[in-house]
């Protein structure tokens, strides 16, 4: 035995048991809190081997969005011509935004996920989501300095106490290291509700809505920005909002959402 597992032995009180693992007390306490709260589906809720996981079935049920996309709106296209491909919707409209990525299209077992953090205080799949929005946004993720979450409207902050882009904006970070910057955008006016409103109406319903702050703009200006929203439905919302980060001088702006309405067979305009 070495001198120093000698003096390790001679410091120990006896009878005592050997030090333990820090792996060991680590698989310890996973047993007992899996007996105390075993791990379920966080869709269906059905018992499975793991924490923070779907059952196969729900899995299933997620239409994850893959290459070849449209570079800057992140829409899935038809076929691969193995350069960087821009759809027509973003050639006759180009986003304010510089590219967007979102992990699936909003349905099935990805609507449900996206439902249970925002309706229902579901926190427990943000782990999850974090993960999966690092992996649908690692080509941009890369590229950018500073993460921004969409600002929720005060009243619905007031209603529902949290706003889940920053929970989202919040685990990317940690997983990434990237910057935090949960107040750099903020609502200036109330708006509607973006259900049922048209493209046109969306755009008209959240112009002007969204800016830096004066006393923010330092962490803004010149910075890569990765903005997070839950949902992309016409990019009317995190347009404005990378409008209002580029008129404070950001660099660029990449969005990263959960989830993108739309249709695998129509590109929409």
């Amino acid at each position: 035995m070495s001198e120093a597992g000698l003096d390790e032995e001679s410091e120990r009180p006896p009878g005592a048991a050997p030090a333990r693992e820090p792996g060991m007390l680590r698989r310890a306490l996973a047993a007992i809190s899996d007996l105390l709260m075993p791990p379920v589906c966080l869709v269906c809720r059905t018992p499975i081997g793991d924490h923070d996981a779907l059952c196969a079935g729900c899995w299933r049920d997620i239409d994850f969005i893959r290459p070849p996309l449209c570079d800057r709106l992140g829409l899935p296209m038809p076929f691969d011509t193995g350069g960087v491909m821009i759809s027509a919707a973003a050639a006759a409209d180009p986003p304010p935004f510089d590219r967007a990525r979102a992990i699936a299209a909003h349905t099935g077992s990805m609507r449900a996920l996206v439902h249970a953090l925002k309706f229902h205080d579901r926190h427990d799949v943000r782990r999850l989501l974090g993960k999966w929005l690092v992996e649908a946004g690692r080509d941009v993720v890369g590229e950018c300095e500073t993460v921004v979450p969409v600002p929720l409207a005060r009243r619905r902050l007031l209603v529902r106490r949290f706003n889940q882009a920053a929970i989202l904006a919040q685990e990317v970070a940690r997983l990434t290291g990237l910057g935090y910057e949960p107040l750099a955008l903020e609502r200036r006016r109330a708006t509607l509700s973006q259900v049922g409103l048209t493209r046109a109406a969306r755009q008209r319903n959240v112009a002007g809505a969204f800016a830096v702050p004066r006393r923010l703009e330092d962490r803004v200006r010149g910075r890569k920005i990765l903005l997070i929203d839950d949902v992309i439905t016409t990019g009317s919302t995190v347009g404005a909002c990378a409008r209002a980060l580029k008129r404070a001088g950001a660099s660029r702006v990449d969005v990263l959402a959960l989830a993108l309405v739309t249709d695998r067979g129509v590109i929409p305009s």
